[in-house]
């Protein structure tokens, strides 16, 4: 019995091994989850941080942008509105008169509204002798003549404007043949 004895008295002992590794093993995987669990809300908070961090930085290019736009169309419909007083400055250059102080007058003015075109940027549309371009001219006049090319421009009735890349406003020009 003593035999016997001693394997009962074992069965207990390895029960109690036993139970205890599976209390060890329980709570290891708890402290393991909460660890994981700081771990995942550590990476979510960090996620949040840097898609918030890359929508403010597409904001503020997009904003930059727009910025650039606006100040680049209102420069435009500037220009376009100020196109006419350019338009009267040419016609009065273009008109004869024997007052040269007049003539003077109005040559300086002109000169000072070129010089302001300039440093905004304003380039005028070559026309004559250039070939016909509908993004650039627009043609009023149709003559036929064999000494000039296919859609060759003969003549400039208006001066057209752009600024940059944009159009202000298109030259009006006779076409020939």
């Amino acid at each position: 019995m003593s035999k016997k004895h001693d394997e009962e008295k074992k069965v207990p002992e390895e029960a109690s091994v036993e139970e205890a590794k599976t209390e060890t093993e329980s709570e290891a995987p708890a402290e393991k989850t909460a660890e994981e669990k700081l771990s995942e809300e550590l990476a979510a908070e960090k996620d949040k941080y840097l898609r918030l961090a890359a929508e403010y930085d597409n904001f503020r290019r997009r904003s930059a942008k727009e910025r650039e736009n606006i100040y680049s169309d209102v420069k435009l419909d500037t220009v376009g509105k100020i196109l006419p007083v350019y338009d009267n400055l040419e016609r009065a250059l273009n008109a004869p008169t024997e007052d040269e102080a007049y003539r003077k007058g109005v040559e300086m003015t002109m000169n000072q509204l070129t010089e302001v075109f300039t440093k905004l940027g304003v380039t005028a549309i070559e026309a004559v002798g250039q070939t016909f371009d509908p993004k650039l001219h627009n043609a009023v006049m149709h003559i036929e003549d064999e000494s000039k090319g296919e859609g060759e421009i003969v003549a400039e009735f208006q001066k057209g404007f752009k600024l940059g890349d944009r159009i202000i406003r298109c030259s009006m020009v006779q076409v020939a043949n």
